[in-house]
């Protein structure tokens, strides 16, 4: 019998004691052969007890080959380069340190490479709270909700097909050395840019909803805001170098904020505009709580009708004035830089 290919499970993270037991004994729980995959966490130098949660693992579990590697700069896409540097696997199979896998992840992302549907292969989000309360059980919710994400398909698809980017991803570890690994200029949108370059160079993303992981999403609005400014911010970064990678989804918030900022300073001068900005905020809270009902309807959770909304609402926002405000900051700073030359 051919024996399995080799594979390396990467984990970037950073003071995880919460979740990174739940992520390694899903991992213990895998059906692809224990001996036939390793696992590397790449740790930003934990101050918290995720070392130690790593170590009694270890020991519990010495079938499993469960090697950290430092990572001294402490962003994500330095600990994917490093991590799958130091791998030893012909494939690379990523992972978050919030995140339980399914017992078919690995195999199933495996056999989507050899059969060759992808360079790229992700799954579906099945997105946990990530704390208690109602406001961590909304925030879940508005995370797989369309209006939420939009377009995302790994947040609810449920046919495989090709896609812009896929999360986490598997990919042999040629292609990631053929592509000059991660871009460590960006601290976040680091696996889109990844994905971006693939498709430029002819390659597929595949998108296969019976790869499955239960991701915890943030556990209250705090984290949620900081979570969606990131993402804004650095997507402008990004789009400086990609700018046809853009998707109607990431623009709509920009927009809807920008539209908002233009309307209330309209209605100092412009009694006109005052209705327009009443009229549009009207109908977007609307839209929100609309939205919500039909979750309301299915779990019959009535704290879903205020939660959802506070969230999505939470996530256009931050996204949105964040990308206005790296879009600001990059024009500033190429015209000072301009008038230090001149």
């Amino acid at each position: 019998m051919r024996p399995s290919p080799t594979v390396s499970v990467v984990i970037p993270c950073y003071n995880e004691e919460n979740t990174i037991s739940l992520l390694l004994e899903s991992l213990a729980e895998q059906t692809y052969p224990a001996d036939q995959f390793e696992v590397v966490i790449a740790d930003g130098m934990s101050e918290d007890r995720t070392r130690i949660e790593i170590a009694v693992f270890t020991e519990n579990h010495p079938d499993l080959t469960v090697r950290v590697v430092d990572n001294r700069k402490r962003t994500i896409p330095a600990a994917l380069n490093v991590g799958i540097s130091t791998a030893q696997g012909e494939y690379i199979v990523r992972l978050d340190a919030h995140s339980v896998p399914h017992p078919e992840y690995i195999s199933r992302s495996i056999a989507d490479l050899q059969a060759g549907v992808g360079d790229n292969v992700g799954g579906v989000w099945q997105i946990a709270p990530g704390g208690k309360g109602w406001m961590a059980e909304s925030i879940a919710a508005a995370s797989a909700h369309r209006l939420g994400v939009g377009d995302a398909k790994y947040r609810y698809a449920d046919t495989a097909g090709e896609a812009d980017t896929v999360p986490f991803g598997g990919f042999r570890k040629a292609l990631f050395e053929e592509l000059g690994g991660f871009d460590e200029s960006l601290e976040t949108n680091e696996d889109y840019e990844f994905n971006t370059r693939i498709r430029m160079m002819g390659g597929k993303l595949w998108l296969d909803p019976e790869i499955q992981v239960k991701y915890f999403a943030r556990p209250n609005l705090k984290e949620l805001a900081r979570q969606y400014w990131r993402y804004g911010y650095w997507k402008v970064k990004m789009l400086r170098r990609y700018p046809g990678s853009l998707r109607w989804r990431q623009a709509l918030p920009p927009l809807f904020v920008s539209g908002l900022l233009i309307l209330m300073i309209a209605s100092i001068w412009i009694p006109a505009a005052r209705m327009v900005l009443l009229l549009a905020v009207v109908l977007y809270i609307l839209a929100l709580v609309l939205s919500a009902l039909d979750l309301v309807l299915q779990r019959r959770k009535l704290h879903l009708l205020y939660g959802v909304p506070l969230a999505i609402a939470v996530m256009h926002l931050s996204w949105g004035s964040a990308f206005l405000w790296s879009l600001l900051s990059m024009v500033f700073d190429r015209n000072t830089l301009h008038n230090e030359r001149e």
